[in-house]
């Protein structure tokens, strides 16, 4: 039983990694703070009325709110058994505090990645509408295997860019990580259980690396 962190900026891959890892352990709960989000929203619990509270005002969602639903997560039948991968959580030194609190974590596995292949990757991806399969149009290894067709599902696909997705809101967003992560990677760093990952190879990594940085 595992418990990980997967950490990385927008457009690192987290993804893309957590499907490498998952193809070792298909057993493993794959946990991001948007599923939690979406689910407790969805079924209208106390953490979702709170968290909506401020969501219909505009207002982030405070740490309190955010770690209790982490918190309630951690506490399933599912994690105690297989452990988990932890991503989008933490955010913040105080929530990596928190979250210390509640359970100890094996390994911290960061994505490590340029900002022209982050810019290059956000500003190129799209997604089947059907699936949900994420393509890019810049990498080679992530096009489609026909033109214009979904490898997975046969919809047709057409490239669509978010209205977001520019060069320097990425920026921003990226600044805004950096900012954000390093005391998180100091804190980790302490723990002695950070793993360093080159993420532009996530799909040339053979099953035994992978295993290797998650053992």
């Amino acid at each position: 039983m595992k418990k990980l962190i997967l950490f990385g900026a927008p457009g690192a891959g987290k993804g893309t990694f957590a499907g490498r890892i998952k193809e070792i352990n298909p057993n493993i709960p794959h946990i991001s703070t948007g599923d939690i989000f979406r689910h407790n929203l969805k079924e209208g619990t106390d953490l979702g009325k709170k968290a909506k509270e401020y969501m219909d005002k505009g207002a982030l969602v405070p740490d309190e709110v955010v770690i209790d639903m982490v918190r309630d997560r951690l506490h399933q039948d599912d994690v105690k058994k297989e452990g988990f991968l932890l991503d989008g959580f933490p955010r913040t030194l105080p929530q990596a505090m928190a979250l210390s609190e509640i359970t100890d974590i094996d390994k911290v596995i960061v994505l490590e990645i340029e900002e022209s292949v982050i810019i290059k990757r956000i500003l190129g991806r799209y997604s089947c509408k059907e699936c949900g399969a994420i393509y890019n149009k810049f990498f080679e290894a992530t096009r489609p295997k026909k033109e214009g067709i979904c490898d997975k599902c046969g919809a047709d696909l057409k490239f669509e860019q978010r209205a977001d997705d520019n060069e320097e809101t990425i920026k921003n967003r990226l600044k805004a990580y950096e900012d954000n992560a390093k005391p998180i990677i100091d804190y980790y760093e302490e723990k002695d259980i950070i793993v360093r990952v080159d993420a532009t190879k996530t799909l040339e990594y053979s099953q035994e690396e992978i295993k290797d940085f998650i053992n």
